[in-house]
């Protein structure tokens, strides 16, 4: 990949030869490994078990986990905040489990509306809750920096399964629990 790396650079008329660059195409390299490893990750490995019994049948949510990822369009970030809720159906799933599969679907080339519904998917087969709900807010790098350039846009999607697509008052009662910028649409 670095080969690439330097060979992208001569083609926007770099000399790669130069002090600050000598070492980037490999930084490079290093850097997009690091932001597409979603791909190299397995969910079951990830979880390791960490699925547990439980008689709660109330509401868990996991609001503001940040990510990161790439748009698979232009290859340029964009980033934002998960919120993740599930009903629990006699098993709930470790805390830290639930960031660590945000990022695996975060760190591929991806689209945001895409990345809600594998993080929903993901949830509801791991945990077989009764609903799973997943709020993703986002800024798009490829809009404020290059086409519309519109700074202050952000992007949300929703992905609501089981008894939070059902149950109306369900998902008011998500709502409520959520940050002000995410309730509002």
């Amino acid at each position: 990949m670095a080969g690439l790396y330097r060979e992208l650079m001569r083609g926007i008329g770099e000399d790669v030869r130069r002090e600050g660059l000598v070492g980037t195409p490999n930084r490079a390299a290093k850097a997009f490994e690091f932001l597409t490893r979603g791909y190299r990750e397995d969910i079951e490995s990830l979880v390791n078990g960490a699925v547990f019994q439980s008689t709660s049948q109330d509401m868990v949510l996991v609001r503001n986990i940040e990510f990161y990822s790439l748009c698979e369009h232009h290859i340029l970030p964009f980033f934002g905040k998960v919120h993740v809720a599930y009903l629990p159906a006699g098993k709930v799933i470790g805390l830290s489990k639930i960031p660590r599969i945000v990022d695996v679907f975060a760190r591929r080339l991806q689209i945001q509306e895409n990345l809600t519904e594998q993080i929903a998917q993901c949830i509801e087969q791991v945990t077989l809750a009764r609903g799973v709900a997943v709020i993703v807010e986002a800024r798009h790098m490829c809009m404020l920096m290059r086409g519309v350039e519109k700074q202050a846009a952000s992007m949300l999607t929703s992905s609501l399964r089981g008894k939070f697509q059902q149950d109306e008052s369900l998902r008011n009662q998500l709502l409520r629990f959520l940050p002000a910028s995410a309730g509002e649409s």
